[in-house]
């Protein structure tokens, strides 16, 4: 099996460094060097008893200074881009993917989404160019969540469990947040992202054919739990047949907002490690 090659945050398309899979002479470590999964390890046990947990990641395992300012530097690409950012700075986009949101906020611009397509390479590089910027420059702050690190360093430390993201971000821009944010250590499977599709629902599908690809494996949609804090999270969950454990830690959507909508298990937040581990051996 070839290692996963993440998309690297200084370029759009170029593969990063060659990080080849450590094994155990046994064969039979689950968890290696970064958080890695040996191919091997896992078809030697049922396939059933694997549980792929698909991470949201704005309000769920990281979070701005404040709410939207991405659109600090989001109005700018799509003004330079598109000579408009249109309806962008009144939109509430949480649990959106970035070409969603895109194609939502110059809709009323006539702009259409195989014009957005046609200037896609072009928009996620001024995109990443702007974020690069705003998060170097301390205009836009990135923190992981309270309890955030510490969840990740559990699962990745039980057999059952192994995680990758699915979130509305692009893909280098998701990745920035996970290094600034200190996480990246623990997403080394492909995941989909928001240059993945103009509809959140589609991204479970797109991780878990990337996923049983990257593993040779031939894992279900129940196998795949969605972790996130909208009510987008749940229904992408839904239309994909994945379990999805809500957590109401995000600034847009209360507990009682989303037991509306009827996840599997809901939580406040993710500061009870314990309280996590039981809440996903359950569903």
């Amino acid at each position: 099996m070839q290692p996963f090659q993440r998309l690297p945050i200084e370029s759009l398309s170029n593969p990063p460094g060659d990080t080849s899979l450590k094994r155990g002479a046994n064969q039979t470590a689950t968890r290696v060097e970064n958080g890695l999964v040996a191919r091997d390890n896992l078809m030697t046990k049922s396939d059933s008893s694997l549980r792929v947990l698909l991470w949201d990641l704005d309000g769920t395992l990281v979070r701005g200074q404040r709410y939207g300012v991405f659109k600090d530097y989001t109005v700018p690409v799509l003004t330079r881009v598109f000579g408009t950012a249109g309806s962008l700075g009144g939109m509430m986009v949480s649990g959106m993917t970035d070409l969603q949101i895109v194609e939502e906020a110059l809709r009323g611009e006539g702009i259409s989404r195989e014009q957005i397509m046609a200037r896609k390479d072009e928009l996620l590089s001024c995109y990443i160019g702007e974020m690069k910027r705003a998060t170097g420059n301390g205009a836009h702050l990135v923190e992981a969540m309270p309890g955030g690190r510490e969840v990740l360093q559990r699962v990745s430390e039980h057999p059952r469990y192994v995680s990758a993201l699915l979130t509305g971000n692009i893909e280098p821009a998701a990745y920035l947040k996970l290094e600034i944010s200190g996480l990246a250590e623990f997403f080394q499977l492909p995941g989909a992202f928001g240059d993945s599709s103009f509809d959140r629902r589609d991204l479970p599908a797109i991780a878990a054919q990337r996923i049983n690809e990257h593993l040779g494996a031939s894992l279900t949609p129940e196998q795949f739990i969605v972790i996130g804090d909208t009510p987008n999270d749940i229904a992408c969950a839904r239309h994909f047949g994945a379990r999805v454990l809500a957590v109401a830690s995000g600034r847009m959507h209360s507990a009682e907002e989303l037991r509306v909508h009827e996840p599997d298990a809901l939580l406040e937040d993710l500061l009870d490690v314990e309280l996590v581990m039981r809440t996903l051996e359950r569903i």
